[in-house]
């Protein structure tokens, strides 16, 4: 399947036939959709555009999207909200409607397009919410010709991403991860507290996702020979917003590499073009929500996108995931720490490689990387 004059390959995800995006689909037949590049990569400012999108999915994703993260918030803000409703303040009353008009606005979208069923993981990784996020961000992914469909079939991979944003789209193409560069079903990974909030949390589950702790990535990838991603810069990643450079969060991010070594998969690093720019996060000039925030594990901050609204929808920003040179490893049931440096020097450089070889092309040229 491999172009051999090919150094990269394109797939947009939000041109791609909607008959297409199926389970049963071959992934054969999405790699005819792609464009690909010599070792020069992709033309300047071709990755950063805006694909037209349909009026119906644009009010879906404004709505969806802001419901997804009122849901994300409301158990920690509910006890809250009752307390000011029971004293009568109308900020409760206001907040109770808006969230009502949300699910109501959701739910009459679902009537008039009404979604497939879908049973277990990897079907349900094609619910209809991530394809519209694929057009409505105009998602765009890009991967080198080393990763490309088969050369892995046969191994499992870490998908590292960042930077995390204050929610990280790109991730959310998760039939991808699971077909694109092998037949491996792939399992996000969350903080474990989101991943027992009401709702959010059955919805994730239902999508595969498994706790960002050591043993149950350990289980996936040994055990059940399937593949992980993870937003590797996590809660702390959401605070690293610049407009001249983009920073990573990696420095302290070791223990993916020993997850990697003791069972022997390969890391990926995906760069995510436009994730740092959907929404904006307030940030006190002591950062100390930035602090309790890694702290706990749990972001804790202020922030807003498209149209200024306050945990709403993001911005309508193009998207591009970059998928750098694999990493492949050994398998060392206890690595010393000095391999563990080695392969998490390597992965830093990936990170570094992938983004300076597409951020002309994304329309990103002004701009540097810088690892914290």
């Amino acid at each position: 399947m491999a172009d051999d004059k090919a150094a990269y390959y394109l797939l947009d995800l939000a041109q791609l036939p909607d008959e297409l995006y199926a389970n049963e689909v071959p992934v054969s037949s999405w790699l005819k959709h792609c464009e690909t590049a010599g070792e020069k990569g992709f033309a300047q400012n071709s990755l950063g555009k805006l694909t037209p999108l349909e009026t119906h999915v644009e009010l879906e994703r404004l709505v969806g999207l802001a419901l997804y993260m009122v849901g994300n918030v409301l158990p920690f803000v509910l006890p809250i909200i009752l307390i000011l409703l029971y004293l009568g303040f109308f900020v409760a009353k206001l907040f109770l409607a808006y969230l009502a008009l949300l699910v109501c606005c959701e739910l009459l979208y679902r009537q008039l397009y009404p979604p497939k069923p879908l049973k277990g993981p990897r079907e349900t990784q094609y619910v209809y919410t991530e394809r519209n996020i694929q057009k409505y961000l105009s998602m765009r992914w890009v991967w080198p010709k080393s990763l490309h469909y088969p050369a892995f079939e046969d191994k499992s991979l870490i998908y590292c991403v960042a930077p995390h944003g204050v929610a990280p789209l790109g991730i959310t193409a998760y039939p991808m991860f699971s077909k694109l560069f092998n037949s491996r079903l792939n399992h996000p990974t969350g903080a474990p507290i989101v991943l027992k909030l009401p709702l959010i949390g059955w919805m994730l589950k239902r999508l595969g996702y498994i706790p960002a702790k050591a043993g149950a990535m350990r289980d996936v990838l040994a055990k059940k020979g399937e593949n992980v991603s993870v937003i590797l810069d996590g809660v702390a990643g959401m605070f690293q917003q610049d407009e001249k450079v983009e920073k990573l969060w990696l420095k302290e991010r070791k223990g993916i590499c020993k997850i990697a070594l003791q069972t022997g998969s390969a890391i990926v690093p995906c760069y995510g073009f436009g994730h740092s720019s959907l929404w904006s996060v307030v940030v006190d000039p002591f950062r100390i929500l930035e602090k309790v925030s890694i702290a706990l594990n749990v972001s804790i901050c202020p922030f807003y996108g498209r149209f200024g609204w306050p945990i709403g929808p993001c911005r309508r920003q193009a998207t591009t995931m970059a998928f750098g040179e694999p990493i492949t490893c050994e398998a060392t049931a206890e690595p010393t720490n000095e391999q563990i440096n080695e392969l998490h020097a390597k992965m830093i450089e990936g990170f570094c490689t992938v983004f300076d070889k597409h951020k002309d092309a994304y329309g990103w040229g002004h701009k540097k990387v810088k690892i914290v």
